[in-house]
């Protein structure tokens, strides 16, 4: 039987974590960078200095396979009862039920540290995403058309909402 566990992040996490972004940057629009990741910008993006906000480490059968997070939405005081939820996972997990458990855990977090509201913004190219967030009860509440362009084409995102 397969064992999924979630730790907070570490930096010595940190590579392993940078490498399992950097496939989809480069590989995919699933993220809107176009260039991979420095670690510095990396690590910029999954330690916040308020301890409100986390990164927690995807662990599966003893071995690192991604990472989920809910940071600010916004920086305005009004928004602290909102989070931005960010699940990532080595490419050779997808569709195993890890981001399903990964969005359950993190709304587990969410609940425990008073947030109200989570959101996702996906690319709309990402079916495997907006499948995962719908089937755990996230609702599309925005669609914004041509806001990236990567590979020579526009790309639209897509938010998701759910009231925790």
């Amino acid at each position: 039987m397969s064992t999924l566990s979630f730790k907070k992040l570490e930096e010595s996490d940190i590579p392993l974590l940078m490498d399992i972004y950097n496939h989809f940057v480069v590989h995919t629009t699933v993220s809107f960078h176009t260039e991979p990741v420095e670690i510095s910008e990396f690590t910029e993006s999954v330690i916040h200095p308020n301890p409100r906000y986390q990164t927690y480490v995807i662990t599966w059968d003893g071995s690192l396979q991604g990472y989920v997070q809910v940071m600010p939405h916004k920086k305005k005081q009004a928004y602290d009862t909102t989070g931005e939820v960010t699940i990532y996972l080595h490419p050779e997990c997808t569709g195993k039920g890890l981001g399903s458990a990964a969005i359950q855990y993190i709304e587990t977090v969410a609940k425990e540290r008073g947030f109200h509201a989570l959101i996702s913004t996906i690319c709309a190219d990402n079916k495997p995403s907006i499948h995962m967030f719908t089937k755990n009860g996230y609702t599309q509440c925005a669609h914004f058309r041509e806001v990236g362009f990567k590979w020579g084409q526009f790309l639209d995102i897509v938010t998701f909402q759910k009231i925790i």
